[in-house]
């Protein structure tokens, strides 16, 4: 894949991706160019072997502090699915979504709106403590409900603390983020890199195979309709890497007290 990009950037270690916001003289706000190159990354994870993670972060002090209000309306006006700008950047909370690599999100300094979001819609979240996160929709005039924040946050975090966020705009803080489950870690902003490289290594430590159909089957069991619903893909899942290589490699492995060496096959 080839990521020639503007106001992102893809620096590919291996076969994991750091993505980061680049935009950071504003704070990494979303513009609509923004918007249409992270639709073509995620959009483009979807058949990509060789990425098996995604670490996505901001340059400078915020991880991404929402749209750019005072780019709004400039440019050509996207179609996005027939509803504009709104669908164009919409869509790409479902790209991440759907995309079966695991995304990390590092946080540090101001997640707000749409980048509260793009942290939502990650896997895992580890916080720098500068960290401050909010619905800022409603601090606009506008609905909280907006770029899958009313989906995720009620499955992130209490219906109750949902509410209160969404209904206020109030911002949340690191430690705050952490005590409620938002966030899986707290650190000092300058170890957020280190932090996130921890998971990274532990991902990169399980095959291929089982590391995807665990973010699958985990946001397929989420919405599953009942416990039967949910071992049906659990059933499917294990059979799938049960008759791989990987999983003999597996056994093989543990039985010999050595670690693994997965071929994704």
């Amino acid at each position: 894949m080839k990521h020639d990009y503007e106001t992102v950037t893809v620096e590919a270690r291996g076969p994991v991706h750091w993505l980061t916001l680049n935009r950071p003289e504003s704070l990494n706000a979303i513009t609509t160019q923004m918007a249409t190159e992270l639709a073509d990354y995620f959009g483009g994870l979807y058949h990509d072997r060789d990425c098996r993670i995604v670490v996505m972060r901001g340059a400078g002090r915020a991880f991404c502090a929402g749209l750019d209000i005072k780019r709004r309306g400039e440019g050509p006006k996207p179609f996005g699915g027939g509803f504009g700008f709104q669908g164009l950047l919409a869509d790409v909370y479902v790209k991440m979504h759907h995309c079966p690599q695991p995304i990390i999100a590092l946080v540090q300094g101001a997640a707000s709106g749409g980048g509260f979001a793009f942290a939502l819609a990650a896997d895992i979240r580890i916080a720098g403590e500068s960290a401050r996160m909010n619905a800022a929709f409603i601090k606009l005039g506008l609905s909280s409900c907006d770029m899958g924040v009313s989906y995720f946050l009620p499955r992130v975090v209490s219906r109750s603390i949902a509410s209160e966020l969404m209904l206020t705009g109030r911002f949340i803080n690191a430690q705050r983020a952490l005590a409620t489950g938002l966030v899986s870690q707290v650190v000092p902003d300058d170890q957020l890199e280190a932090a996130g490289q921890v998971y990274v290594d532990e991902m990169l430590a399980t095959s291929p195979m089982g590391l995807r159909l665990t973010k699958e089957g985990l946001n397929l069991a989420t919405d599953a309709p009942s416990l039967e619903a949910a071992m049906a893909i659990e059933n499917r899942n294990q059979v799938l890497c049960a008759r791989s290589e990987d999983f003999a490699e597996g056994l093989r492995a543990f039985i010999e007290k050595r670690k693994p060496v997965y071929r994704d096959a």
